[in-house]
């Protein structure tokens, strides 16, 4: 069976969600909805679907299974509710909502309701990242000891309404909450305004995830160069991750004891080894999570990324921003 998809806000993320649902042979994309008229028809025209400037008469006219909601965060609450009115499962672009009263509020209704609800956590469905994480899992980096994120790049021109933490640090928050399986104990954090005026647009955070375990998130919009990395340090080993190009490369740790000659005991690192680069399928993580949220549907599972951990990782961000302030 075909679900029918629909897509509010077709901007910079919005129009690849609607191409992914046009893709997808099990899936019928029906409308699209954007206040911009010009953009709403140019992806519908794309994409072979009608267009709506209004998404309430979208919602009022056409039979919708499943909804992408991609627009500004401050409007996610609105629309989350008129969608979750008509039953309509919801796939939400991170943050869940502006505040976690607005989150709780949302999650609150769609249970009620009994529609399937997942926010896009989009680097939960990177394969690198994915097989990071089997990885760890498996052990091979032995008990984790630091994660260190690195989101850093040029002021996207399509934000208005949210500061680095929110539109980006959250990715990496949700990531060491899954590596770690756990919230952190104590936050401490720096950041500030150093082009912009109304946005923070730089953070440095450490987060303290017990017995020795912590992360450290460093996200700016002030750099020229793009850059997407994550490390992930362990008792036997070193990750280093490129979100883009979906790159993974292994370091192992052999550890010698030896003793000096005072009799002291040391230990003596060999990387004879050396590094070591993991194979990954490639794929589109947009499109990863479109189908994993189709599944979820389809099948009545769990999201893979569920409101909870949403409402977490906003609110450790929401924490930042107050110590930054």
């Amino acid at each position: 069976m075909k679900l029918n998809a629909g897509v509010i806000g077709v901007g910079n993320m919005g129009r690849h969600h609607a191409r992914n649902y046009h893709e997808i042979p099990s899936v019928d994309l029906v409308a699209v909805a954007d206040s911009d008229q010009k953009q709403a028809k140019e992806v519908a025209e794309r994409f072979k679907c009608k267009y709506y400037t209004d998404y309430r008469e979208m919602l009022a006219k056409e039979k919708i299974d499943v909804i992408s909601i991609a627009t500004p965060t401050k409007t996610h609450k609105k629309i989350a509710l008129d969608c979750i009115n008509k039953s309509i499962n919801i796939l939400i672009e991170k943050p869940i909502a502006a505040t976690v009263a607005e989150a709780k509020e949302i999650v609150h209704k769609a249970k009620q309701k009994g529609i399937k609800f997942t926010v896009g956590h989009i680097e939960r469905f990177n394969p690198a990242v994915l097989k990071l994480k089997e990885m760890i899992d498996e052990g091979k980096l032995g008990e984790i000891v630091m994660v260190s994120t690195f989101r850093m790049g040029p002021t996207p021109t399509q934000i208005r309404d949210a500061n680095v933490v929110i539109d980006i640090g959250v990715h990496d928050i949700d990531i060491m909450n899954w590596f770690f399986g756990r919230l952190p104990e104590k936050i401490m954090a720096e950041g500030g305004n150093a082009l912009h005026h109304s946005h923070e647009d730089h953070v440095e955070a450490f987060l303290r995830y017990g017995r020795g375990r912590t992360g450290l998130m460093v996200a700016n919009w002030i750099t020229p160069l793009k850059v997407r990395k994550l490390s992930v340090s362990g008792k036997k080993g070193d990750v280093e991750l490129h979100y883009i190009t979906q790159e993974l490369d292994f370091y192992k740790t052999i550890a010698m004891p030896v003793y000096d000659d005072f009799g002291d005991f040391l230990i003596k690192f060999s990387d004879s080894q050396g590094k070591k680069t993991i194979a990954v399928k490639n794929i589109e993580p947009l499109k990863a999570e479109i189908l994993a949220f189709i599944k979820c549907i389809k099948e009545n599972c769990r999201p893979v990324v569920t409101a909870r951990e949403a409402i977490e990782a906003l609110d450790i961000a929401h924490k930042i921003n107050r110590l930054i302030r």
